[in-house]
């Protein structure tokens, strides 16, 4: 996720920032990044944490500046998962797969904690 609008916004000839309430084909919500050429729009139906790439004149309407919703624990640690481009799952990266919760229960058992 990128915050630099200056491409969009010079391009297009719109007022995109993060924070800015949009409609979209009807559907508002509100700018929480870009990707590339794209917007990246959190709808208010929609959890925190799920983004829509939209185009910025495709049927968009700008608005008021509005407050982006803060994601929960969860969702920030799924979002970091994401982030990190790791081949691993998520449980593993979390380690709270088979093998790590294995290992934790051994180095309990022998004292290694």
């Amino acid at each position: 996720m990128s915050t630099d609008f200056s491409y969009i916004n010079k391009s297009y000839g719109v007022n995109a920032c993060v924070g800015r309430r949009v409609i979209v084909d009807g559907e508002s919500g509100i700018i929480v990044g870009t990707n590339n050429a794209y917007l990246e729009v959190n709808f208010d139906h929609l959890k925190a944490s799920d983004v829509s790439y939209c185009h910025p004149t495709w049927r968009v309407e700008y608005l008021e500046m509005g407050k982006v919703r803060k994601l929960t624990p969860g969702q920030k640690r799924y979002q970091e998962y994401l982030d990190a481009d790791t081949c691993c799952t998520f449980a593993e990266w979390l380690g709270v797969d088979k093998k790590s919760k294995e290992r934790r229960e051994w180095a309990k058992k022998w004292g290694a904690v």
